[in-house]
């Protein structure tokens, strides 16, 4: 069986980064990021391609989306941002649009879904080459709410 090749742009995960002296739109940074899925009959690989920004490791950006917490409660600390809530990858649709998982610092209370929410924290790339998730937004802190 020959190997199996998937390219796709990853709308996979964040508005505004902070790299050391420009602001970057981190939404659109995060729509560069490159998959590329080789499945083999004995093999998986899932080959990630990141903008220059985070090609050298993690960076500390500011992001703002509309939140879901990951788990029910009343204190929440891991939760999914999304560009947009009309591309929610939560409800069902395999045809979502970027969303980003956030690892908060401290719990916050829990608050309705889809709530907008601004959040400051190091973007760390995920290198895992068995899963499509690219980044991960930790150390992250509410800014407004």
């Amino acid at each position: 069986m020959k190997p199996h090749h998937i390219t796709l742009s990853a709308a996979a995960l964040t508005p505004f980064a902070l790299p050391a002296a420009a602001e970057t739109d981190a939404w659109h940074m995060l729509s560069q990021i490159k998959i590329n899925e080789i499945v083999t009959e004995t093999t998986y690989e899932v080959q990630k391609t990141y903008p220059n920004a985070l090609s050298e490791g993690a960076i500390e950006v500011e992001i703002t989306g509309y939140a879901v917490p990951r788990l029910p409660g009343d204190m929440v600390q891991d939760l999914i941002l999304m560009s947009d809530m009309g591309n929610c990858p939560l409800c069902g649709s395999f045809d979502h649009g970027t969303n980003l998982q956030v690892l908060l610092t401290k719990a916050i209370p829990a608050f309705e879904e889809g709530t907008r929410v601004s959040f400051v924290g190091t973007l760390t790339p995920v290198t895992d080459p068995e899963t499509w998730q690219t980044v991960i937004l930790k150390d992250a802190r509410v800014i407004t709410r």
